[in-house]
């Protein structure tokens, strides 16, 4: 009896280190996909930061600018339209909130550049490599293996510009009103007058000439991720 029961222990053992060994290495596997997916995971986090952040700072440019040739509405229409600003200091932007998630971008324009106009959109489009690698080195064979990930943010005009029509001219086949001349005496150095036409999602915003002022970059531009 005692050598019975000592050959079934003798037979059990080697399925319990196969069992255990099994479960040890479906533990790891899932670790491993954990510690990946986490990685692409925040590599997209950094990308999608990045484009934003680009976005963001150029639609504070293209306010500012706007703003220096406020009572200038000929030169509005490169602000107006979203497109007159630096792409160097948004990508400069982008890669600092690239960095702070722990990514960086990749070298040159693969790594921050402009939307092309043809597209019809304006923004940037941006790819990130984590800084640490997808194994965090725990995992043989991905010591160098590090997560990409690319976004693309928009930035979307929420303004039109209406120039008023101009005043109708008198028609030279009439005669003066002879009061017209005493009227233009008194108007020497007339007040400057609103410039009107300036609507932001349909609300009305008039430039006043001797206080200028614009809403806000929000409420000029509208920036998102797109798909």
């Amino acid at each position: 009896m005692t050598s019975r029961r000592t050959g079934d222990t003798g037979q059990a053992f080697p399925i319990y280190i196969t069992v255990v060994g099994g479960l040890l290495f479906l533990a790891f596997a899932y670790f491993a996909v954990g510690q990946a997916a986490a990685t692409r995971s925040g590599a997209q986090t950094a990308a999608d930061a990045a484009a934003l952040a680009a976005a963001q700072d150029a639609r504070e440019q293209l306010r500012d600018g706007w703003l220096a040739v406020i009572l200038k509405p000929a030169e509005w229409e490169g602000f107006l339209s979203g497109w007159r600003f630096r792409e160097y200091t948004a990508c400069q932007e982008a890669a600092s909130f690239a960095d702070r998630n722990d990514a960086e971008l990749l070298s040159g324009a693969a790594g921050c550049s402009r939307l092309p106009r043809w597209d019809g959109e304006e923004g940037f489009a941006v790819k990130v490599r984590t800084l640490g690698t997808v194994g965090e080195s725990v995992i043989p064979g991905t010591e160098n293996q590090h997560a990409t990930a690319s976004a693309k943010a928009v930035i979307e005009p929420r303004c039109t510009f209406e120039p008023p029509k101009p005043p109708a001219q008198p028609d030279p086949t009439e005669a003066p009103d002879p009061g017209e001349d005493d009227d233009a005496d008194d108007d020497t150095n007339p007040d400057p007058k609103p410039i009107l036409g300036l609507s932001c999602d349909g609300v009305p915003w008039d430039i006043d000439p001797t206080h200028p002022k614009l809403p806000s970059a929000a409420d000029l531009f509208t920036v998102r991720l797109a798909d």
